[in-house]
């Protein structure tokens, strides 16, 4: 596994690759965890080289976000990985990313406004860039991401699409915790009970797929026995919805197409989670 700092390097490495063999790219932001790691295993099955970035992206953080005091340990980071078939690490620092005079910035319409974007201004701008040089640099067959940043994945994969790159989304299933909460890199700032409050966000989801199954369709009362069962657990709610899974639009009665989509504050830490409606 070697270890590279700098663009110029790592595209002289992608440059390299020979043409048989497939590529396959993780981004993080480090702290990694077993989902991470997951993502990691699926592209050591489907592709020949696996190369795995880390870097803090401040261009998706706001002025009052947590940049500064987001978890960090690249020495754990790459202990972890060795464990892996991963052949690369792309550890840039933010002036080889955003060097003086940087302008250029990226944003897909409409998707990027609504649910985490509403709540985060300017994020899915930061993440869609980011991940657009990430992936002119490390020119990846397969990128595998986390389906616990489900609008994330919706989004970037209509970056790609849009802008007629090659590369191909592989969206990889959450991974969680023994009480059903999603691994997150932030999950570390929760204290004891706040690690237990935390199972409303899973909670809410079996809730609402529980009362679909009785026959309930109507999205508004879904979504109220949702809110209702946060309040209860002491959660603060940013929001609740049951959007289409492909386009994000929020129905107004669910069906076999509904994601269930959230996201809530847990004392000062704030944790999304999603879910199909109906099982497969």
């Amino acid at each position: 596994m070697e270890l590279i700092k700098t663009i110029a390097e790592m595209q002289r490495v992608s440059a390299s690759f020979p043409a048989h063999q497939k590529i396959g790219f993780v981004p993080t932001m480090g702290y990694l965890h077993a989902g991470h790691l997951s993502l990691v295993e699926q592209s050591n099955r489907q592709c020949d080289i696996t190369v795995v970035s880390i870097y803090v992206n401040p261009a998706q953080f706001s002025p009052t976000e947590d940049l500064s005091s987001y978890p960090r340990d690249l020495e754990h980071d790459l202990e972890l990985l060795t464990q892996y078939k991963v052949d690369y690490v792309f550890f840039p620092t933010n002036a080889e990313m955003y060097p003086a005079g940087y302008k250029t910035w990226v944003e897909v319409e409409e998707i990027s406004n609504i649910l985490c974007g509403a709540s985060r201004p300017g994020h899915f701008r930061g993440v869609a860039t980011i991940v657009l040089k990430l992936v002119n640099i490390v020119k990846p067959h397969l990128m595998f991401m986390g389906e616990k940043d489900f609008q994330q994945v919706t989004v970037l994969k209509t970056l790609l699409t849009d802008l007629n790159l090659k590369t191909q989304i592989v969206s990889c299933p959450i991974v969680r915790e023994k009480n059903g909460l999603a691994m997150s890199s932030r999950n570390v700032y929760l204290n004891p009970q706040e690690r237990q409050q935390a199972r409303c966000l899973s909670e809410t989801i079996r809730k609402i797929q529980s009362l679909y199954k009785a026959g309930i369709t109507d999205s508004a009362q879904l979504i109220e026995a949702g809110r209702k069962h946060i309040r209860e657990r002491g959660g603060k709610l940013d929001y609740l919805s049951l959007v289409d899974s492909e386009t994000l639009e929020m129905m107004l009665v669910s069906n076999s197409r509904t994601r269930i989509i959230l996201a809530v504050f847990i004392g000062k830490t704030r944790l999304i989670d999603n879910q199909a409606l109906v099982s497969r």
